[in-house]
């Protein structure tokens, strides 16, 4: 019987040691696969990031670090987004998503319109603002993780609004910065629109990723990959192309003694006023769904599937509609920003008058999803708008101001949200934001009339001078050249000797 039992148990030595080389062998299979396959992607996103040019400039660099950032950024969300801080329910009260709101408004309103004014000051070393931005998140990110365990609210509050700052401080460099990497063969436009691409693409791969892990991990083992992240991210930032930078200039003064800098900051010119208006009202628009929608949801309104389902089926529309708007933005490269942007609120006036008229749950998701379209490619637009018409001394700066109306616009309009969903089922609070959206549009289009007006005038009153001039110039030739004839007497011959 002994004997059975050490055959049995040889046998079954064995069988587990040659089902440990299978397993050892399979793992060393998948994982040769799963190395193959990442270096073919690696290498097909070079190729895209790199193409017309974009290798040569610096352009496919600044890609890959923005679409890492974006990355980085979606791992602190989704590691935040259990803990006590950001973990009350939704419905629990409209009053603490409108505190939330108002906070969030915070560092875009007193900070950001001072963050463009600084990095316009360190023109010289843009590299190096781009990475401070991203060691210090990754330091936040360290104190955050820090206090996920213990529950330290007031700094994870603290952490979160840093790392707000700072990311969209990084965003305003690298707008800033933007024409110094353009390639000849890429419009303002393309180019921004590769970056939206990239980055939306790079979070949505982050996204279940992060999830993963911090139901896996917690979220402090997550808060701890992304200080590692974006540690690295700051010594890629660090090697981006010296010509990133740009030389300091003195600041010039105008004939009535002021400094440039401001006057240009209260005065961008007519397009960039007309495109941020027309930005600031879709803004408006999408912080309103988003709230409106997200509490029809929860009182109950869409019934026709349950509440998560409709939830997701929301952020699913509103994700693939920012994809849509950069791929729109990169094929409608050739088109004028001014005309995008007009297109782009008029087509959020027609999706909100048609959602109202139609409301329903696909209706909500169709609106979501143009909505979401809308932002993108009227965000893009401005974004090459502002990069073309600003000089270099103010662009950080107007980048800041440009941030912050448009953060205050999305907070206005998500309170506006809050308030009409507490007595509006649907059609009529989509009704009340189609006429403000007319209003914003009609605004534009009247001023934008005026100022064709002025200016074919200004334009005929000088043609009407230039014809004058030459009128008088002719005259004054035909005076000169042809002289009136001199009066001719006739002499008698006469002999002068007699």
């Amino acid at each position: 019987m002994s004997l059975a039992l050490g055959r049995a148990g040889r046998s079954t030595a064995t069988g587990t040691k040659r089902a440990g080389l299978a397993t050892a062998r399979g793992t060393r299979r998948v994982g040769l696969a799963t190395a193959s396959g990442a270096q073919r992607v690696g290498h097909a996103t070079r190729r895209l990031t790199h193409a017309q040019g974009a290798g040569r400039t610096g352009l496919g660099r600044l890609i890959e670090l923005t679409a890492a950032n974006s990355a980085g950024d979606s791992l602190i969300t989704l590691a935040l987004a259990g803990t006590i801080f950001f973990g009350l329910p939704v419905n629990e009260a409209r009053g603490q998503v409108a505190l939330y709101l108002l906070i969030t408004m915070i560092p875009f309103a007193v900070v950001a319109p001072f963050v463009g004014p600084v990095l316009d000051r360190f023109r010289s070393g843009r590299r190096y603002v781009m990475a401070g931005t991203l060691f210090a998140r990754g330091l936040l990110c360290f104190a955050m993780a820090a206090a996920v365990g213990p529950g330290d609210v007031l700094t994870l509050f603290a952490g979160a609004l840093g790392v707000l700052v700072l990311s969209k401080a990084y965003n305003v460099s690298r707008a800033a910065i933007m024409p110094s990497v353009l390639p000849a063969d890429i419009t303002l436009v393309s180019a921004n629109a590769r970056v939206a691409l990239f980055s939306l693409v790079a979070a949505g791969i982050a996204v279940p990723i992060a999830a993963g892990l911090t139901a896996w991990l917690g979220a402090a083992w997550v808060l701890r990959l992304a200080m590692v992240v974006f540690l690295l991210l700051g010594v890629f930032a660090v090697r981006l192309p010296r010509h990133v930078d740009s030389p300091d200039l003195e600041e010039e003064e105008d004939e009535r003694g002021e400094r440039a800098r401001w006057r240009t900051l209260l005065n961008v010119g007519p397009a960039v006023t007309e495109a941020m208006r027309a930005n600031a009202a879709i803004r408006l628009f999408s912080g309103f769904l988003l709230f409106f929608l997200l509490f029809l949801v929860q009182d109950g309104h869409l019934k026709d599937l349950p509440t998560t389902t409709t939830i997701a089926m929301l952020a699913a529309a509103a994700g693939l509609g920012g994809l849509a708007g950069a791929a729109v933005a990169n094929w409608a490269r050739n088109h004028s920003p001014q005309l995008i942007v007009l297109l782009t609120l008029a087509v959020s006036l027609v999706t909100a008058g048609v959602t109202a008229f139609l409301f329903g749950l696909w209706a909500a998701v169709a609106v979501a999803l143009i909505a979401a379209f809308a932002q993108e490619l009227g965000k893009l637009a401005l974004d090459a708008i502002v990069q073309r018409e600003i000089g270099e001394e103010v662009r950080s700066s107007t980048f800041g101001v440009v941030e912050a109306l448009l953060q205050v616009a999305w907070v206005f309009g998500g309170l506006v949200g809050l308030l009409v969903s507490d007595w509006s089922a649907g059609p009529g609070g989509l009704t009340a934001m189609a006429v403000v959206l007319a209003l914003a549009l009609g605004s534009l289009l009247v001023l934008r009339r005026a100022r064709v007006k002025a200016r074919d005038a200004k334009v005929q009153a000088k043609v009407n001078d230039a014809r004058n001039d030459t009128r008088t110039t002719d005259v004054a030739v035909v005076e000169v050249a042809d002289p009136p004839p001199a009066p001719t007497t006739t002499k008698p011959l006469t002999n002068p000797h007699g």
